[in-house]
């Protein structure tokens, strides 16, 4: 039973408290006109949501996972974008219903110690979703135009400058930049596609979930890097809040419209990011796993291989540059979702340039770091283990959102429907299930 420890109408928060105050209800929605000209002003947050789940992270277990297994972990990658779009669904509906962010529900009703340690938690997935995406940037930088790693990534700390920008100028710029750089990648893996010629047939049977991956224990590990590196822990907690940027009415009806606009843009979003992921996945298993190399999984192993066994030197620059736009795009929802997380649960306000400086610090040490320790050597081993730690840290954000979607006393009559908690805790389920899989194969060797 959630402790009713706020006691204050969700319809009015303490304008001090506001989640990401500088675009918290910037957007206007149009009065009048029809349903595509009110559904266009709440595309934009799903998209930068959607940048979390084709970060650099998932490249390396998509690499990995294709040239190894061929086309059968499709239909992880599948599974993992469903249930995705389940929950960041249900994260539109509290964020827009409560008018408050993950992270400012779990202050408002844990005690403090629980508060503490899920804060704590919540910092480690960013600082290893971080770690993924400034190596995988630096990796990019270093492709296309030979720039070391350890200098790539302290060139990616400009980002939050980058965010600063374009925040001054609105959330709609920032929302701009990222849509333009997926639907960049989008057409880099297009054409990836064509010139990979997949068969066709395999790929649609990928689709369909083989047992073989929940008993063969190199499978079930890279299956459940693909799932963590999917449903992200620190997307929820900023979708929360990035939802809020529209200036819906308070009333039942203006949120209902809300909810349901906010969750078509997340779904076509996620879409989008699914195409994209079983793209990488694809390549890997008509290019690599085909022509017999089956243990690719470095990216830069990848680049190099690309265009000898594809045949044009397009490919491997097409590959490069696609990375360099997730890598970018990824570091900067990041960021945002950093402020989030550390301003929702401590309740820290600081100037914006302090807050950013903060929250990249807490990523960029430890990946400049674990970069100069280990150089361009087992970088897709730290890529697929960074997304293995967010999976088993996702529990502890996931249980949040679910006891939150159905809380009545604090939603009301938007309190998610039957279905999508019965769903939404089957999901929790076999994420708990799997991780404690992973940890028995890991105690027993």
């Amino acid at each position: 039973m959630l402790s009713r420890r706020d006691p204050a109408p969700a319809s009015a928060p303490n304008p001090s408290d506001l989640s990401l105050a500088e675009m918290h209800g910037s957007v206007r929605i149009p009065n009048a006109g029809g349903w595509l000209r009110r559904l266009s002003a709440f595309i934009g947050p799903g998209y930068l949501i959607a940048v979390g789940y084709m970060d650099p992270g998932n490249w390396a277990t998509a690499l990995a996972g294709g040239s190894a297994f061929g086309y059968t972990l499709l239909s992880v990658a599948l599974v993992s974008s469903l249930m995705a779009m389940l929950l960041q669904a249900l994260c539109t509906r509290i964020g827009i219903a409560s008018g408050r962010d993950l992270a400012q529900l779990c202050r408002d009703r844990f005690p403090r110690p629980v508060n503490l340690v899920l804060w704590a938690l919540a910092e480690v997935a960013i600082c290893a979703t971080d770690l993924a995406e400034l190596i995988g940037t630096a990796i990019a930088l270093q492709l296309l135009f030979g720039i070391p790693l350890i200098i790539g990534v302290l060139l990616t700390a400009a980002d939050a400058l980058l965010i600063l920008w374009l925040q001054h100028r609105g959330v709609r710029w920032l929302e701009a930049l990222v849509a333009g750089l997926i639907f960049l990648v989008f057409g880099c893996f297009a054409v990836q596609l064509a010139w990979a010629q997949p068969d066709w047939a395999a790929v649609l049977n990928g689709y369909i979930p083989n047992p073989s991956i929940l008993t063969d224990e190199t499978q079930l590990y890279i299956a459940i890097g693909i799932l963590g590196a999917t449903v992200m822990p620190h997307n929820l907690y900023l979708h929360t809040a990035v939802v809020q940027s529209r200036a819906y009415g308070p009333g039942a009806p203006a949120k209902r419209e809300a909810i349901r606009f906010a969750t078509i843009d997340s779904s076509l979003a996620l879409t989008l990011a699914l195409f994209i992921n079983s793209a990488i996945l694809i390549t890997a298993a008509a290019v690599f796993h085909a022509g017999g190399r089956t243990e690719v999984a470095e990216i830069q192993e990848a680049y190099e291989l690309l265009t000898p066994m594809v045949g044009t030197a397009a490919a491997a620059t097409l590959f490069a540059v696609a990375l360099l736009a997730c890598g970018l795009n990824a570091t900067v929802t990041a960021t945002l979702a950093g402020q989030v997380v550390m301003e929702g649960f401590l309740g820290l306000r600081l100037p914006p340039v302090l807050r950013r400086l903060v929250t990249r610090l807490v990523a960029i040490v430890p990946a400049v770091i674990v970069t100069w320790y280990y150089g361009t050597s087992g970088t897709a081993q730290l890529l697929i283990l960074s997304q293995v730690v967010l999976c088993l840290q996702l529990p502890f954000a996931v249980v949040p959102l679910m006891l939150f979607a159905s809380d009545r006393g604090r939603l009301g009559e938007h309190t998610a429907p039957g279905w999508q908690l019965v769903l939404g805790w089957a999901s929790t389920v076999l994420i708990v299930v799997l991780n404690l899989k992973l940890f028995w194969g890991l105690l027993t060797g």
